[in-house]
């Protein structure tokens, strides 16, 4: 925890979670409350891309695969089997992570663009299992019925719980970067041969650290499947999954704060873009704008060194010999 505070978006994250709390007793908004619950669990998807592409370099399109494996992980334990929310978290936590890791062993070796296609592939591939399931997954009609988490009652308690959850995993995700193995995960991101002459195993790093991003987005589906009481094949789909990389992006992918950022703003709008077609397109221009003038997201840019070199690009200084010259050309 320690190394979350010497962060530079501490406080930002002290006021999250101030928020986060008071929020529901502050204003009391059925609408308000339900759409803040979407957006935590948006957080930790763009959280899960955050730490897999901002941190480990792994270009994945599919957090929303890993979130929908949790979903129907602890949807299936819950209606199939009776057992208890927590033993589906805990199914949830797991089963991503135990998916991911053999799979990211050997797409880690892979350039960026094959790596990207590899988890494209893995996103239709369940996406294909689940549809053709029956009745154990549910098959086209999904599972229905997900009981809700018994202590987290009402919309308040899972806005609690959402948030909560949110905070927990950023307060991980800050010791973990700053810790011995998010050094050596850096180093095996941005030079993988200075990783392995330090005896960096840089294949079994990158894929554990892949397989615990996984987890983080189980995580999410455990939250969406107790929440929504559904889960089917059209709930975390392929374009969830882009949406939610755009938002760690957009945020900042690098940073602690920057995917929560992304998916509270582009959430948010969502709200007010109903058709599909007219959110891709805001998206999408949201997307080229911020790769030119932040190319590493809103949280992630210096903006004051940005702005000073505008400034300096715009506003030229004006010396003797330069005044002096322009008059002679006059003449």
């Amino acid at each position: 925890m320690a190394a979350l505070f010497r962060h530079r978006f501490a406080p930002a994250l002290m006021v999250l979670a101030i928020a986060a709390i008071a929020s529901p007793f502050v204003v009391p908004n059925a609408f308000l409350v339900d759409n803040a619950i979407i957006i935590a669990i948006f957080s930790l998807l763009a959280l899960s891309a955050g730490m897999a592409y901002g941190q480990a370099g792994i270009l994945s399109i599919a957090p929303a695969a890993f979130a929908s494996v949790g979903a129907f992980a602890t949807g299936i334990a819950t209606t199939r089997y009776g057992l208890h929310p927590l033993a589906g978290l805990a199914i949830a936590l797991l089963l991503p992570m135990v998916a991911a890791y053999p799979m990211a062993r050997v797409i880690t070796r892979l350039s960026p663009m094959p790596l990207s296609i590899a988890t494209l592939l893995l996103s239709m591939l369940l996406e294909l299992a689940i549809r053709e399931g029956g009745s154990f997954t549910g098959g086209y009609t999904g599972l229905s019925g997900v009981p809700p988490i018994d202590f987290a009652p009402g919309a308040a308690g899972m806005y609690a719980l959402a948030w909560g959850a949110v905070i927990v995993v950023v307060l991980l995700y800050a010791n973990l970067t700053d810790s011995a193995i998010g050094r050596a995960v850096k180093t095996a991101h941005h030079d993988p041969l200075r990783a392995t002459a330090d005896g960096v195993d840089v294949s079994a790093l990158l894929a554990a650290y892949f397989a615990l991003s996984a987890s983080v987005a189980g995580l999410a589906g455990w939250l969406y499947a107790h929440y929504m009481s559904y889960i089917g094949p059209d709930s975390l789909t392929l374009h969830v999954s882009v949406n939610v990389l755009l938002m760690a992006v957009i945020g900042g992918a690098s940073t602690m704060l920057g995917p929560i950022l992304g998916a509270a703003f582009l959430t948010s709008i969502t709200q007010f873009l109903p058709a599909r077609g007219t959110q891709g397109m805001f998206f999408g221009s949201a997307l080229i704008l911020v790769l030119l003038v932040a190319p590493n997201g809103a949280l992630g840019t210096d903006w004051k060194k940005l702005f000073s070199k505008g400034r300096g690009r715009a506003a030229p200084k004006r010396t003797p010999s330069s005044v002096a010259q322009r008059e002679e050309g006059a003449v």
